[in-house]
């Protein structure tokens, strides 16, 4: 009898502990992968390691120091678009699509102050402002007339600032706008239609962003900004009008219609605001750009595209 009941209980025991042999080699298994990603986070922690808002900059050419901008100086002519409040994600974005001109890019760059010589223009990265905020770009440049750029930003704390302005522009030795007959410029853009930004036209006359320069935009195609300054003129150029802002050393001509590709007479321009006695008439020219000025791309990647661009003059 005594054999009988102890038999019963070695026999039971077995099963417990064959239970709890099972329960925990299951509670170890499906532990394992919380376990080893909360290690990992623990590790990279320790390490105060963050992803790169910038990525890495990788190029097939050695570019060229270009002019460079101070952000005080840029922050005197932004512009300041509308409030706009950011979605909130709930997904990853998409990717954003690629340009269907520049497939096979000679320069590729990352690099917040990355840029690259070519033709006689500098194509330039030139994120200026993006200290404090969460913002990646990526330059892939084809030529001077056929690059485009991958950003992604986001305007959530309303402030409305202006983060990069990607750009192609030509330098000048400052001549004397007076010595010119003409001044032009041909340009065209694919731009995305999402989040805030603006197209357009940045010169520098008397200096390039220093004290005594005046920053003269011309806007080409608005999405959602509002230049600096008060609505003080109308005027119109090459059969195209435009709404003139200013303030202080910062004039902008702002389309009324949008335009996406086109040539625009610049020197008409100069000439305009020198009649009006805003700069002297012996002003001179230090810089020509054409890029976007870019705010927010509801924090997905958008792609901006430009496929022409040159400058002429005589």
């Amino acid at each position: 009898m005594l054999n009988r009941r102890f038999g019963v209980l070695i026999a039971a025991m077995a099963v417990l502990l064959s239970g709890s042999a099972f329960a925990a080699v299951h509670y170890l298994g499906s532990g394992h992968r919380n376990g080893d990603h909360h290690a990992r986070a623990g590790v990279l922690a320790r390490r105060s390691v963050t992803a790169s808002p910038h990525g890495t900059s990788v190029s097939s050419a050695t570019p060229t120091p270009g002019p460079g901008r101070t952000s005080a100086s840029r922050a005197a002519g932004r512009a300041t678009p509308r409030r706009r409040a950011a979605p909130t994600q709930t997904a990853a974005p998409p990717p954003a699509p690629t340009s269907t001109n520049c497939t096979h890019p000679q320069f590729v760059s990352s690099d917040p102050n990355g840029g690259w010589s070519n033709g006689g223009y500098y194509v330039a990265q030139d994120m200026w402002n993006i200290g404090g905020y969460s913002v990646s770009q990526t330059l892939h440049a084809c030529a001077y007339n056929n690059w485009y750029v991958v950003a992604t930003m986001n305007n959530g704390n309303g402030d409305g600032a202006v983060k990069t302005y990607p750009n192609v522009h030509e330098d000048f030795n400052e001549p004397r706008i007076s010595s010119f007959h003409t001044i032009s410029s041909t340009f065209a853009e694919q731009s995305p239609h999402v989040g805030i930004y603006e197209d357009a036209y940045d010169i520098w006359i008397n200096g390039v962003a220093t004290s005594g320069s005046t920053e003269v935009m011309v806007w080409t195609d608005n999405h959602g900004q509002t230049p600096s300054g008060s609505n003080v003129a109308s005027a119109t150029f090459g059969g195209r009008s435009y709404k003139v802002w200013k303030s202080g050393s910062y004039i902008a001509f702002v389309a009324d219609s949008n335009f996406t590709s086109g040539t625009v007479n610049l020197l008409q321009i100069f000439n305009w605001i020198m009649a009006r006695g805003w700069i002297p008439a012996s002003s001179t020219v230090g810089q020509i750009d054409y890029g976007a000025e870019l705010v927010s791309t509801n924090s997905a990647p958008a792609t901006f595209s430009f496929s022409n661009f040159s400058i002429s003059t005589s």
